[in-house]
């Protein structure tokens, strides 16, 4: 037998080489690579600091599942007790999905801008484009139901574009199935069904209104959420009243007020401004854009619906990627008019932009700083993503001495009654090691799981507020952490440790309700 003979490679593997240097060097294959480089630098960062409070709670509720929450639908605790189950409580575990959401949504920003026309240069600047966004990168570092919510929207849009360009109603079953999970996630994705629905009408998409696979995909949309609404209508739609009051909330404290300025600094990056608002006069103004000008409904509609209602500025946010798809495309376009040297220069200058663009975006939305840092300093002052994710283990083992120091017979009747869902999360996270009962709290889906049957005669109170509410309370201990780090914790740091509670639990359960 020669050496040649030795050497001769199996069919099969040399089939798959050539299927992977093919996708290596093509197109999805470049988009692929950009998105895989998103989702590891989220893996390499993720675990700077700790959960932060929204983690706690959606972490808890995960060992709760049901088809619907208080204050959100249930696939992102569900997503959550995926990752739980797999890798433990683990920060990056736990956030792994996110990162992934993120990595998704890139490339289907690439992919969309393929399928209007672009190169693969203009591919990968709409997909880097759309990911430096301060919203986008937060979305890959934290679990939250945004992020996922921010992934339904990108691939929504992803899915009218190919409905649009191929004129293939069957697409409208992808459309519905996206759509249904999009509600299992987040409800704020009924304003982008509202621009669908008003851009189908007011263009020749229309014709599709006589195609049964519409009213299929509508069907499928009703039938993913039908559960999540059995939920709310067997819980008296709660999570209206959750909705109202946090609007109510949001309003009050001027959460609501910067919403135009700040689409243009965390919804999207400000290097992108130009791209963006490229894809909305391509939608609407452009002759290549007349096929897709429903997709421009789908970002004014939403957008007028927004600022009417005073909803949060980031709520916007997975609109734009499908802007930035056209808006490269239609850059693209521009610069090929241009010399071959002024074509170098400008994507050299577009290059440059977009990495000056991810590198402010990182510094402000990825957590990277050191704690006490300039940086983190900078990053403190404009959000408070970072500072509270500090000092939850150091609130349970305050606790948890105070629990250690009852008498036998008061530790068999005690509870902890925590004033949020952060604290309500942080101890039934990191409780269970010192052998803590399950928190108790007012706030949200807490709320709905009651006090215990029997209900706790001592309690070790962390909502200060309710402190009238027994006959006995003694300071107990305080709420430090040891970074020194001001957070909301730290804005009420004592802990009590009362007794005998001055009215019927039933009603003090009832006056105990509220949203956070």
């Amino acid at each position: 037998m020669t050496s040649q003979n030795l050497t001769t490679t199996n069919p099969s593997q040399g089939a798959l080489a050539g299927i992977s240097a093919r996708l290596r060097f093509s197109d999805i294959g470049v988009l692929i690579l950009l998105a895989l480089a998103l989702f590891t630098v989220h893996m390499f960062t993720n675990g700077q600091y700790g959960f932060h409070r929204d983690e706690l709670e959606i972490v808890d509720n995960a060992r709760h599942l049901d088809w619907s929450f208080v204050n959100y639908p249930p696939l992102t605790p569900f997503v959550t007790r995926v990752a739980l189950e797999l890798f433990g409580a683990s920060l990056l575990g736990v956030r792994l999905f996110s990162a992934l959401a993120a990595a998704l949504a890139l490339l289907l920003t690439g992919l969309m801008a393929r399928e209007l026309g672009g190169s693969r240069f203009t591919q990968v600047i709409a997909a880097s484009a759309a990911a430096i966004a301060p919203v986008a990168f937060v979305g890959g570092a934290l679990l939250t139901y945004s992020t996922f919510d921010y992934l339904w929207w990108v691939l929504v849009a992803y899915l009218m574009i190919r409905l649009l360009k191929s004129d293939d109603p069957r697409w409208w079953l992808g459309i519905g199935a996206a759509i249904g999970l999009g509600l299992l996630t987040k409800y704020t994705i009924g304003v982008l069904v509202a621009g669908i629905a008003v851009g189908t009408l007011l263009t020749p998409a229309r014709r599709h209104l006589r195609s049964p696979w519409l009213w299929g995909g509508a069907a499928l949309a009703l039938l993913l959420c039908l559960p999540n609404l059995i939920w709310q209508a067997q819980h008296n739609f709660i999570a209206l009243e959750f909705l109202s009051a946090i609007h109510a909330r949001d309003i009050r404290i001027g959460r609501t007020a910067g919403f135009l300025s700040e689409q243009f600094i965390f919804s999207t990056n400000p290097i992108t401004l130009p791209l963006w608002v490229a894809g909305l006069v391509y939608y609407f103004f452009t002759p290549n854009g007349k096929r897709y000008h429903a997709l421009g409904w789908m970002f004014v509609v939403p957008a007028a619906l927004l600022f009417a209602l005073g909803g949060r500025s980031y709520y916007l946010a997975p609109a734009y990627p499908m802007l930035i798809a056209a808006g490269s495309v239609a850059w693209a376009k521009w610069l090929g008019r241009l010399s071959t040297w002024k074509r170098s220069l400008v994507r050299g200058v577009a290059l440059g932009a977009l990495a000056v663009g991810a590198a402010g975006s990182a510094i402000l939305a990825l957590p990277i700083a050191p704690i006490h840092s300039d940086i983190w300093r900078f990053t403190s002052q404009t959000h408070d993503l970072f500072t509270e994710q500090i000092g939850w283990p150091e609130l349970v083992e305050t606790i948890a001495g105070i629990y250690a120091a009852l008498p036998d017979e008061d530790k068999a009747q005690a509870g902890i009654l925590a004033g949020n869902y952060g604290e309500a999360g942080a101890i039934n996270l990191y409780g269970p090691v010192y052998g803590l009962p399950k928190a108790i709290s007012g706030v949200n889906s807490y709320w709905l799981r009651g006090y215990g049957d029997p209900p706790p005669q001592v309690l070790i109170v962390l909502d200060w507020h309710r402190n009238s509410a027994f006959e006995t309370c003694a300071l107990a201990g305080r709420i430090t952490n040891r970074y020194g780090v001001e957070n909301e914790e730290t804005s009420h740091t004592t802990i009590y440790l009362c007794r005998r509670l001055r009215q019927s639990w039933p009603a003090f359960w009832e006056s105990l309700k509220s949203f956070g």
